[in-house]
């Protein structure tokens, strides 16, 4: 695996007030010697060659902007990543690749997908991410924007199928429910996927969450069902514990003494009141707690 090397380039204007100067001071002696009558051709051919030289020189100039990378090569080899910002300049035989590492994101497409329980949805996210290692963006993938699209797709289905769509305890995560947990998940798993490009992920969160259109009316019947079931099941909880204490405090305090009939009479009231879904209408009992 082919590792950056950060390097440090020679400041363009020290090279461009070098070779600038020297080139006008070639071309004004070619002139001279020109239009002397008595000068010898090799003068005019060697001040020709020196100021091609100072040309192909001042070709090594190259710009290097904020948030940016030139990654330099020799014939065919890895030279270094020059990042400081700025007029540089460097060997002119080199080639120069310029890769951005400004912050970036994207969305996903809406990918139709199964939960871990087999319901088709459709679901997409958003990725910010950003270019950190420069020599490996470049030479181990062969286009590491393409390669970021396609494998945050790949994870993106995987994470679909290892959670339910929706779960209504509280400790099962899933995809609806339980945003931050998911997004952690999804943000690990498209990092080591990316990890070979020298891409960093900022941030990986779901932006679309939904049943896919064929079921979709069925599954919110389900899902008001469960939610229904999971209301009863708590509320019932809740009333049995309010009865059992109800019954002790009154045990404790000796306020009232029950035989076994009478006990199950008001625990069926109590329950009856507590899990109704309308108010208790109260009744006035005249005679004693028998009648």
């Amino acid at each position: 695996m082919i590792r950056e090397k950060q390097m440090s380039a020679v400041s363009g204007w020290l090279a461009l007030a070098t070779l600038l100067p020297l080139l006008v001071v070639i071309v004004v002696l070619i002139v001279l010697e020109a239009r002397s009558g008595d000068a010898a051709p090799w003068h005019i051919i060697a001040l020709a060659l020196l100021a091609a030289v100072d040309g192909i020189c001042l070709g090594g100039l190259f710009v290097v902007n904020p948030n940016e990378g030139q990654i330099l090569q020799l014939f065919g080899s890895y030279v270094g990543t020059v990042k400081e910002p700025g007029l540089r300049w460097a060997n002119p035989f080199n080639t120069k690749k310029r890769i951005s590492q400004r912050v970036r994101n994207f969305e996903s497409q809406h990918l139709k997908v199964n939960d871990i329980e087999g319901n088709p949805i459709e679901i997409a996210a958003v990725v910010v991410w950003k270019v950190v290692e420069t020599a490996e963006a470049s030479f181990e993938v062969d286009n590491y924007e393409n390669f970021v699209h396609v494998q945050t797709e790949a994870a993106l289905r995987n994470l679909a199928t290892s959670y339910p769509y929706d779960a209504h305890d509280d400790k099962v995560t899933s995809l609806r429910g339980q945003t931050a947990a998911v997004a952690e998940h999804l943000k690990s798993e498209i990092q080591a996927r990316l990890e070979k490009a020298g891409v960093l992920v900022i941030e990986a969160r779901i932006s679309h969450l939904a049943y896919a259109p064929e079921i979709a009316a069925a599954m919110l019947q389900r899902q008001q069902a469960g939610a229904i079931i999971a209301a009863r099941q708590r509320i019932v909880e809740g009333a049995v514990g309010m009865v059992e204490m109800a019954l002790e405090r009154m045990s404790q305090k000796e306020i009232l003494r029950l035989d076994e009939d009478r006990r199950a009479t008001m625990v069926s009231n109590l329950l009856i009141v507590l899990c109704g879904e309308r108010g208790a209408q109260p009744v006035i009992n005249t005679g004693s707690l028998y009648q």
